[in-house]
């Protein structure tokens, strides 16, 4: 491991690698050092007996913007879910999907008895202002909560309670909606206008594909640092002085590394994963609980959308539940049994994945989204808490922390 190098980068997440990629193509002299065995931070992928097991249910959104900056998409493989949902209300199952990619669902989504008529238009012409209006203006207007903000827009009490809260619950990591406005915007936006996928190799893929151009020799793994201070970095194996420093960890481990920083709040999800001889839906298309029982925001067939994850013969069944206390598996089991309307006795529960830090809290006021990068020193500051709590906030802000760095160190 080196001694000196202009830049260090400490962590080797979705920030730190996008971080590492434009400082790399600035031609600034840099090393990364990470603590964990692999890349990818919060994205990373196990294999257990032939199935790929995320580190919770994550999904990949086409229609991040710095995605395209930093890797050709296409060479994921996605396997794509349906654009759309099913909404479990006592014995029915309701299908709601958008008519401009699924139009042979249009029709059933129009009678589908999940809100009012009217609230299926509203929250359709809130997704399409979103999609159809630039990041700048999405960001000029006015701030509130989440929840404050779907009822502006008028939703009905039964729209949000059956449909929006228990899909945004999974999303945000959070029931109470209270995640800004601006958040939720650019949350839909990136909805409407981009596909959900899986990578064929698991999530792990995403940031593997983003570090494949770096020289390898500069990222160093099991290498967990100690302090962080103006120009140097002091890892379990020795010291390394540089001209700036680049913190790219998580929210929980960035206020160790630097204590005059507020402690970032964080929301809790665990997503338990099940094997099944027989898919319980045909179709890779998201279950919401309706039914407004708040145990199970949502569960899906990952396999239906990516056969990888799972072996020939076998299916992959991830369901998710957000907030910090874990269900037994079979207290779990019993309500996605009556979620799918079949029996679930004879599935494999193959792992609980439970993250107390799974995204950062972002409730109003967070402004343009843009929190500062540089905060003096030498010192810069990378992550999804410092943009918004996804994987384009994590990226986003890497990229945007590597390109004041550079301005700051050029001039």
């Amino acid at each position: 491991m080196p001694t000196e190098s202009d830049v260090v980068i400490v962590g080797g997440g979705l920030a730190g690698l996008a971080a590492a990629r434009r400082l790399h193509r600035a031609g600034v002299p840099w090393v990364l050092v990470e603590a964990a065995d692999r890349l990818g931070g919060r994205v990373t992928t196990d294999a257990v007996d032939g199935y790929l097991l995320d580190r919770g249910f994550q999904v990949l959104n086409t229609g991040y913007p710095r995605l395209g900056t930093l890797l050709d998409v296409d060479t994921l493989e996605l396997g794509y879910f349906t654009s759309g949902v099913l909404v479990r209300r006592g014995d029915a199952l309701h299908r709601l999907v958008n008519p401009l990619r699924e139009p042979a669902g249009a029709a059933r989504t129009a009678v589908a008895d999940v809100g009012t008529a009217l609230d299926r238009v509203r929250l359709a012409g809130l997704a399409a202002g979103c999609a159809a209006l630039p990041p700048g203006r999405l960001l000029a207007a006015p701030e509130s909560t989440t929840e404050v903000a779907l009822r502006r827009a008028g939703l009905s009490d039964r729209i949000i309670e059956e449909l929006v809260r228990p899909f945004l619950s999974g999303v945000l990591a959070e029931r109470e909606l209270t995640t800004s406005s601006r958040v939720f915007a650019m949350i839909l936006r990136s909805f409407a206008r981009g596909r959900i996928g899986l990578p064929a190799g698991g999530m792990a893929a995403l940031p593997r594909a983003i570090a494949d151009p770096l020289p390898g020799f500069l990222v160093h793994r099991n290498r967990p640092v100690e302090a962080v201070a103006p120009g140097l970095v002091r890892t379990d194996a020795g010291e390394i002085r540089c001209r700036a420093v680049l913190v790219a960890v998580d929210p929980v481990a960035v206020t160790a590394l630097l204590p005059a920083l507020h402690p970032v709040r964080t929301h809790a999800l665990t997503t338990y994963y099940h094997s099944a001889a027989e898919p319980p839906l045909d179709e890779p298309i998201l279950l919401l609980d309706g039914d407004r029982r708040e145990l199970v925001a949502n569960t899906v067939v990952v396999s239906r959308a990516a056969p990888s994850y799972a072996p020939a013969g076998r299916h992959l069944v991830a369901s998710t539940v957000v907030g910090p206390t874990t269900p037994p598996e079979p207290v779990v089991r019993a309500e996605l049994a009556r979620l799918y309307g079949r029996s679930t006795a004879d599935w494999e529960h193959l792992e609980t994945v439970s993250l107390p830090a799974a995204l950062p809290a972002a409730p109003p006021p967070q402004g343009r989204l843009r929190q500062p990068v540089a905060l003096g020193d030498g010192i810069y500051l990378a992550g999804d808490h410092r943009d918004s709590p996804s994987i384009q906030g994590a990226l986003a802000s890497g990229w945007r922390a590597a390109g004041t760095l550079v301005a700051d160190l050029r001039g």
